[in-house]
């Protein structure tokens, strides 16, 4: 064969070797576990959609979908809840999913000391393999929402061969049931995924790698989408937005969240609480929020990409509780609590991350409230430091960013109950817990409903969380990358990602 009909054939075949394509994607912050069970950040959320399958899942209308799970059946009572199983699934390990599976991942999330499941499971007393590819779980009570936690974080499923043997040390080599596998992950550089070939559902899957780089700056984020570094960027700043949807290079999308963006304030969390005059105080706390003007905060802050609000969800939510509507911004009784106080000038530290837009926030909340006599100073720390401050609770108050779940209990409950693991304000109230519970109890909508109205004329007053507004989840990203599905869960699903090279 002649050399010059050798390079012949070698260019004809040149089209049907297989390209292998990586997707880039620019998060806004960097990860602190990939352990579902210990997991509570949203930039971990973002990569456990490629990383690990749940039971369920939610379409772009909120409504609960099959994932790992084909169906589920309420027992009469309300008192368990049985699935029927995806069968041929396999961990990326290549263990065997079945109902031994899941009953090992829900216990592990309802019973490891310091899960952040544990709350979202408490009504879960026990679960039951019925057969290979069934499974049931039994509830203490009725609990409407225990579904709707089943699509996110709780519904998780690991390999518990590689659980058991990584022990405590499973979030560094996660091993799940998704369409990418855990390569590596470089502490404020990189996650790294690889595609799973025995995917239950790889036809779906175009994609060879995904790497995830976190990014805190918005405009350093946008500038390694402009130059080609990534194909794909989160929360972009709002004010490039407008700027964005002319670039024919780009594309850009937007669509309300269902969480919150609010600050916690410290109640009784750690020895800082005793000394926080916010916490001290209920007149304090309100004089704050009266200083505030969320109209102005949505304007400045987010340049209109967001929506006003003062609850868990947001205003046109059906569990919106209308008898407690959005206060308006009122300096002068805000300074008359204060003297009522004997504390004109109060000084508190507001912690917050170090990702561009919550940086902002807290600048304009500083500016608003320094009006009324405050005086705010503003500490910035990374992700993970803020969350293990908060969680020591040495902090005074904290910018909070919630991506919120399905149901409005994943909003709520575990952030007041008393024992809860996200209740960071350390708020206790027996009260409030006895309505936590009853509305767990509830499924039909108006009474449920009138439950949240009680639960909100409660903590809106006691104000261990002030919500601010919900926030337009904004994305640019490659004009060639088709597929996208633009969710209010803000996740980036890549079944059906393709992008054209």
């Amino acid at each position: 064969m002649s050399r010059s009909f050798s390079l012949a054939l070698l260019l004809a075949l040149a089209p049907l070797a297989v390209v292998s394509q990586t997707l880039r994607v620019g998060i806004a912050e960097d990860i602190e576990t990939l352990d579902p069970t210990f997991a509570r950040t949203f930039a971990e959320r973002i990569v456990f959609n490629a990383l690990c399958d749940k039971l369920f899942d939610i379409d772009d209308k909120v409504n609960i979908v099959p994932q790992l799970a084909t169906g589920y059946e309420w027992s009469a009572d309300g008192k368990a809840l049985t699935l029927k199983l995806r069968q041929g699934v396999t961990f990326q390990d290549g263990e065997k999913f079945d109902a031994a599976a899941v009953k090992f991942n829900l216990d592990r999330h309802r019973t490891t000391p310091g899960s952040n499941r544990r709350g979202e499971l408490a009504p879960v007393a026990s679960v039951d393999v019925v057969d290979p590819y069934t499974v049931r779980l039994n509830l203490s009570a009725p609990s409407s929402p225990v579904l709707a936690q089943l699509t996110d974080r709780a519904g998780m499923m690991v390999s518990p061969k590689a659980a058991l043997a990584a022990g405590d040390k499973f979030g560094s080599r996660p091993v799940c049931a998704g369409p990418f596998k855990f390569v590596e992950r470089v502490a404020q550089d990189r996650v790294v995924l690889e595609r799973y070939p025995q995917y239950w559902n790889k036809d779906a899957i175009h994609f060879d790698r995904v790497i995830y780089r976190p990014i805190p700056d918005a405009t350093v984020r946008l500038a390694n989408l402009r130059s080609g570094q990534l194909d794909f960027i989160e929360r972009v700043a709002s004010s490039d937005m407008e700027k964005l949807r002319s670039d024919k290079k780009l594309k850009t999308s937007h669509t309300t969240e269902i969480g919150y963006q609010g600050i916690t304030i410290n109640l009784g969390r750690g020895d800082q609480a005793s000394k926080n005059p916010l916490g001290r105080d209920p007149r304090v706390r309100e004089a704050f929020e009266l200083s505030l003007d969320r109209r102005g905060l949505v304007q400045v802050v987010m340049d209109g990409e967001a929506q006003v609000g003062n609850q868990w969800v947001a205003p046109g939510n059906p569990y919106y509780a209308q008898n407690m509507p959005v206060p308006g911004r009122d300096l002068a009784r805000a300074k008359a609590l204060l003297k009522e106080a004997g504390v004109p000038n109060p000084s508190f530290t507001l912690l917050t991350t170090n990702t561009s837009e919550q940086q902002r926030l807290a600048e304009v909340v500083q500016a608003m409230a320094r009006e009324a006599g405050f005086d705010v100073k503003i500490q910035v720390a990374e992700m993970a430091t803020s969350r293990q401050m908060e969680d020591r609770g040495a902090y005074d108050a904290y910018v909070e960013a919630w991506s919120g779940r399905a149901d409005p209990d994943g909003n709520l409950f575990s952030f007041y109950g008393c024992k809860q693991p996200l209740n960071y304000a350390g708020y206790c109230s027996p009260e409030t817990e006895a309505l936590l519970n009853q509305s767990r109890a509830v499924r039909d909508t108006a009474e449920r409903k009138k439950v949240y109205e009680r639960i909100a004329a409660r903590v809106l007053k006691d104000r261990a969380i002030l919500y601010l507004y919900h926030r337009n989840w904004l994305w640019a990203y490659d004009a060639r990358l088709a597929g996208v599905r633009n969710g209010p869960d803000g996740l980036l699903h890549v079944a059906g990602l393709k992008l054209a090279r």
